[in-house]
């Protein structure tokens, strides 16, 4: 059985958009390209139609790939009150301990991460050494420049 894959409802909305848009217009869009490319005459020869057959085959994987996470999605259920542990969904507010520095983190499944916007996957270091801990505690980070020890200021949803 394919492992579950968690995100929450608004990553759910944002990948079922994605897969629409690739089966209506980018599929539209590529075979357009398609048929122009046919119409320069020798395909043996015709870079236009490979770069279009090498787009249109990126297009298709990505829609299986959408349509694989959908089928394994574990939907995380809005977190009611104020959460007592971090855990996907949460944002957390942590102090570096070395660096004197606070950082705030949306922990989310591991579709949805992108670090330039703090929201980190459940599945990261920073993630995996945060899930399941309470405010006011450390939690130490095995990151590849060394140990981070983090202390929880405070969780929200």
């Amino acid at each position: 059985m394919a492992k579950a894959i968690k995100m929450t409802e608004d990553g759910l909305k944002k990948l079922e958009e994605e897969l629409e848009l690739l089966k209506t217009k980018g599929r539209a869009e590529i075979a357009e390209k398609i048929k122009t490319a046919r119409g320069y005459g020798d395909l043996s020869e015709n870079s236009e139609y490979d770069e279009a057959k090498n787009e249109q085959a990126k297009i298709e994987a990505r829609i299986v790939e959408i349509e694989a996470m959908l089928k394994n999605a574990e939907i995380i259920s809005d977190i009611k009150g104020a959460p007592k542990i971090v855990k996907v969904g949460a944002k957390v507010k942590v102090l570096d301990i070395d660096l004197n520095q606070e950082y705030e983190y949306h922990i989310v499944g591991s579709t949805e991460s992108d670090p330039l916007k703090n929201k980190i996957s459940d599945e990261s270091p920073v993630g995996r050494a945060l899930i399941g801990k309470k405010s006011g505690q450390e939690a130490v980070v095995e990151a590849p420049s060394g140990e981070i020890k983090l202390k929880i200021l405070s969780i929200s949803k």
